[in-house]
């Protein structure tokens, strides 16, 4: 063979090894790193439910806030006429004190035109009483749908905020005006400033309005066409906030909200992990956004898949060097016959000293590389495989098959516990009037509170008529059941005797539930207010004083009763609700 030609076939055998080692690195880093987005993606998913529940919890915490104040008869009586200074002034004061209850940031009662007379904010130079708010959204929906909420920049305060109205009507059911909480976002914004990641809400229009770091509010993701922009100059929903497009650019997509883009933020043009979820019952679209961290996952698989290729190639190599060896050794024998057999014996030896050095060599040039990549993960078998020893040295497998049952239950009634907590959490249209058993009803209501009750070393008795076939809403009963369970506990919380009784049993054409504590009951002059809106026996700060009144209106969707009385020792609770009748066998 021509020298040349050997130098032109070690040439290409050269650039084909080193091609090859730079495509299956290239493949692997881009895989490791697709492969890495995706699990953070999936995290990122994770975390963004989590800042969707802070924020809907937020909300939900307000949400009944305007309807219940809706229904307070001074409201009402105020809106019927002209509203004179003194009522003004008795007004504001009422809504002052509501509203420090609550912990809201400005409640506001509108009239039949959208005017402010009153609000909590009375005594502040940036007061809303006196101003016309008809052009907002919220109190449009409020008079023609009977709710409304709208995010907004305050025309009068400038601080942004989420407005929820309800309307105030009277007997007759006539408008005569609104009732508006509104609320602010500074305490979330700083929860969620805690961590690295942007946190971002955009409206239906897909303009920011919250945002955990500066300078990302009030930008657009989309362009706004004409309509869009005279809506926005009608409602004054960002009045006087200058609106500036958000550059960004999808590189790729891992799902329908899921992608990576560069964009041109406050900090310069970077690469986000951006993962988005609509938010439906807001109409808004929660956006979070993570740099992404994959430089030491894409090195190391394109380390580890440059070493799989050379081995295969010098393992292709040895294995050709070895056919050509054999065929030469077989051409020798057939050439020089029995008289040369001694020189053919002699290059036999050479020949296989040679492959020897070869296969030596190779193993030394792949040695360094492989000891490197599989250092680490063999240090950690090594660990796990000295522990393993110790226990089967010491022979105990039935106890160690024990240890694993008690987990194996325990896993078993977490996975029970939490496929019934995300029942329970299920948002409940409400008017649902499905047959039930009301003591399957109670068997819920104390799962949850099983932690509670043992905590507290609750006696707890049970007086169950089963079935106590009803009709209505489960999760909503169990919420009325919950809450009552939950304030007699309270009540009994600094007593040395507690007794927690719960019975149900058949009173003519009604089922009763009744709950019995022995905290030492209610005070007599209480007893008739227990189930008015904002009033509660607790201390400043643990309650709005809404709990039993919501629950006395969901037993009466319901068509039942909810009624309270002293007994020796405690307080009794008592739920009726008629009767279902039994199906014919």
């Amino acid at each position: 063979m021509p020298p040349s030609y050997r130098a032109l076939r070690l040439g290409l055998m050269i650039l084909l090894i080193v091609t090859g080692t730079v495509l299956s690195a290239g493949w692997a880093m881009h895989q490791a790193k697709r492969e890495a987005l995706q699990a953070d993606a999936r995290r990122a998913s994770e975390q963004l439910s989590l800042y969707a529940n802070s924020l809907h919890t937020l909300i939900d915490r307000y949400r009944a806030l305007p309807a219940v104040l809706a229904l307070d008869p001074e409201l009402i009586a105020a809106l019927r006429g002209p509203v004179s200074p003194a009522v003004q002034d008795a007004l504001n004061r009422k809504l002052e004190r509501i509203n420090g209850a609550a912990n809201s940031s400005t409640l506001e009662l509108l009239d039949h035109t959208g005017l402010a007379v009153a609000a909590s904010n009375w005594r502040l130079p940036t007061t809303y009483v006196g101003s016309n708010y008809g052009f907002r959204p919220y109190f449009k929906q409020a008079r023609s749908e009977g709710s409304g909420r709208f995010f907004a920049v305050g025309v009068t305060s400038g601080v942004p905020g989420y407005f929820l109205a309800s309307s105030v009507n009277d007997e007759a059911d006539r408008f005569l005006g609104a009732m508006v909480v509104k609320l602010e976002f500074p305490e979330l914004e700083r929860e969620w400033r805690q961590g690295n990641d942007v946190v971002l809400v955009s409206d239906a229009r897909g303009i920011i309005f919250i945002a955990n770091q500066d300078g990302w509010r009030y930008r657009e993701l989309r362009s706004l066409n004409r309509e869009d922009r005279a809506v926005l100059a009608e409602t004054r929903q960002y009045d006087k906030q200058p609106l500036v497009p958000l550059q960004h650019q999808v590189l790729s997509r891992f799902g329908d909200n899921s992608r990576l883009s560069r964009v041109q933020g406050p900090q310069g043009q970077r690469e986000y992990l951006w993962e988005s979820l609509p938010l439906e019952s807001e109409g808004w679209t929660l956006h979070l956004l993570r740099q992404p961290q994959v430089a030491e996952d894409g090195r190391n698989a394109a380390l580890g898949a440059a070493a799989v290729w050379l081995s295969l190639v010098f393992a292709a190599l040895f294995v050709s060097q070895r056919l050509r060896l054999a065929r030469l050794r077989q051409r020798s024998r057939d050439a020089l016959k029995r008289e040369v057999e001694e020189r053919t014996r002699e290059l036999r030896m050479a020949q296989e000293g040679l492959v020897q050095s070869a296969k030596l060599a190779a193993l030394g040039q792949m040695s360094a590389a492989l000891a490197h990549e599989i250092n680490q993960p063999l240090t950690t078998q090594r660990m796990q495989l000295e522990t393993l020893r110790l226990l089967l040295d010491q022979g105990r497998y039935e106890q160690a098959r024990q240890a694993l049952e008690p987990l194996e239950q325990m896993l078993t009634r977490m996975a029970a516990l939490t496929g019934h907590l995300k029942t329970f959490a299920r948002n409940s249209p409400g008017g649902l009037r499905e047959r039930l058993d009301l003591a399957g009803v109670v068997d819920q209501a104390l799962q949850l509170l099983d932690t509670r009750l043992r905590s507290q070393q609750i006696d707890l008795a049970l007086y169950l008529a089963r079935p106590a076939w009803v009709r209505g809403d489960a999760i909503r009963l169990e919420q009325v059941l919950i809450n009552l369970l939950h304030n007699a506990l309270d009540a009994m919380a600094d007593k040395r005797f507690k007794r927690l009784e719960i019975r149900i049993a058949p009173a003519g054409a009604d089922w009763q539930l009744s709950v019995l504590d022995s905290g030492g009951g209610i005070a007599e002059a209480d007893l008739s207010k227990v189930f008015d809106p904002f009033f509660t026996t607790k201390p400043v700060g643990d309650g709005l004083g809404l709990g039993l009144a919501i629950s006395y209106g969901i037993v009466h969707e319901a068509g039942g009763q909810l009624r309270v009385e002293n007994l020796a020792g405690g307080a009794c609770f008592t739920l009726s609700l008629p009767r279902d009748v039994e199906p014919a066998c």
